[in-house]
């Protein structure tokens, strides 16, 4: 009962707060989004003897916001759940209330400030870093942001976190499937309608460094990514490019040498109506040398950014699963057409592996390797928008796989691979200090 009123509390802290309200902004939001879904080959092919999944997940979030000349307060408490997984009459929730986002913000001066807490970091097009949005429960990260504001166009981040599993008085292993210390430097600068961003990230990720398997030697191996990206938006095309390099030690301390490169263009040639092309390049392992017990490790890793907006919306690949072994090379084509509150959209993807994959061949016994073509996906979207705070959208993908996808996920079946969902978002604003300031 208390933690049911915990969040009910923080709203009326936040509204209380705001009677006297001298050069600060208060906000009280939520946002309220149940989905279904019908899964029948979503994320991994679908086995000859299952039968389809059908189910509706929903995201809850009760939001406050405060500012002022000096600091910045953000609190985003969330409940995620699935209808149906407690009793009716329950005493307690499978997950309960969480802490999405909990973070203040400081103002030393114009140029220099600190953002630290639980918060969602994202940058550019949520390639490295992301929200995780689709995710009903998405992603954050507890961390210190330094951000230095040169001008109004030029922004430079430096971010560090260090984890741990508990307050203790001796070492504990870190068990979370988590980063144990991270640090980052981001920039970017906007230079009329081009955009050019870099990025430096040192990862570091705990590994047991003792050959005993009764022992646990916990060391830390980091990776580094470099890379940048350029952005053009034109009124009537708008273009990207972005190359990130990968050097180090991977999760296991293997050497890493990894590489990724991205290209698309788009096109609005009428106001209606938008297409382009766009491909992606994963650098992978073969499977064969990932059997050798030092290899090296070719296989490019997105880390934390939104994957699902990547690669198809089926989340075959990056997404909880695959882990990029043998790389990928995706070819997509995007259509959108909007006309007053309506948005269809759709894409066609054709997916390759970058590196060699081998199996075992059913009839031979033998390794063999297989062709580089995955197989062929397609997305559509419809949406309709009733206002800025509330609207319904729904999908259909497919899935062509190849027999090579099938050696990568495992299985030889003969199921088709979809899957659909309708979702509907609720964002209302309950309180807004600056709407009485006007």
């Amino acid at each position: 009962m208390k933690k049911a009123l915990f969040p009910f509390l923080i709203a009326g802290l936040f509204i209380f707060i705001a009677g006297d309200i001298v050069a600060q902004t208060v906000k009280i939001s939520a946002e309220v989004r149940p989905r279904y879904e019908y899964r029948h080959g979503y994320k991994t092919l679908f086995p000859d003897d299952a039968l389809a999944a059908n189910f509706i997940s929903q995201r809850t979030r009760l939001n406050g916001f405060f500012a002022n000349e000096t600091f910045k307060v953000y609190l985003s408490l969330q409940d995620v759940r699935v209808w149906g997984d407690v009793n009716q009459l329950n005493k307690g929730d499978v997950y309960g209330f969480s802490v999405h986002e909990a973070w203040a913000q400081v103002r030393f001066c114009d140029v220099l400030s600190l953002k630290v807490g639980r918060q969602e970091i994202i940058y550019d097009d949520h390639r490295i870093f992301g929200s995780v949005g689709w995710a009903q429960q998405a992603r954050s990260h507890d961390a210190a942001v330094f951000k230095f504001f040169f001008g109004d166009n030029n922004k430079l981040d430096f971010g560090f976190a260090y984890n741990a599993m508990q307050e203790s008085l001796y070492k504990v292993a870190y068990g979370n499937k988590n980063y144990k210390t991270i640090q980052w430097l981001h920039y970017h600068g906007q230079f009329g309608k081009s955009g050019l961003s870099v990025l430096f990230l040192n990862n570091g990720l705990p590994y047991d460094a003792d050959d005993n398997p009764e022992k646990y030697d916990e060391k830390i191996a980091f990776s580094q990514t470099i890379g940048a990206r350029y952005s053009f938006k034109g009124k009537k095309i708008k273009f990207n490019v972005a190359v990130y390099d990968q050097l180090g030690k991977n999760g296991k301390n293997h050497d890493l040498s990894a590489f990724y490169a991205a290209a698309d263009i788009s096109f609005h040639l009428v106001k209606v109506f938008s297409f382009g092309i766009g491909g992606e390049y994963l650098s992978g392992t073969s499977t064969l040398d990932r059997q050798e017990k030092d290899y090296k490790d070719q296989s490019f890793s997105p880390f934390y950014g939104t994957n699902h907006k990547f690669n198809g919306w089926m989340d075959y690949f990056y997404v909880g699963n695959y882990n990029g072994q043998n790389g990928l090379i995706d070819i997509y084509i995007p259509l959108l057409f909007k006309i007053k509150k309506w948005a269809f959209g759709g894409r066609y993807h054709y997916f390759m592996a970058a590196a060699t994959v081998s199996g075992i061949d059913n009839d031979t016994g033998l390794t063999k390797d297989y062709g580089s073509g995955l197989g062929m996906e397609v997305d559509y979207f419809v949406k309709y928008t009733f206002s800025k705070a509330v609207n319904i959208q729904g999908g259909y993908s497919h899935m062509f796989a190849t027999e090579t996808m099938q050696v990568l996920k495992g299985g030889n079946y003969k199921n088709a691979n979809n899957w659909g969902w309708i979702m509907l978002t609720f964002k209302p604003t309950f309180f807004n200090s600056d709407n009485k300031k006007k």
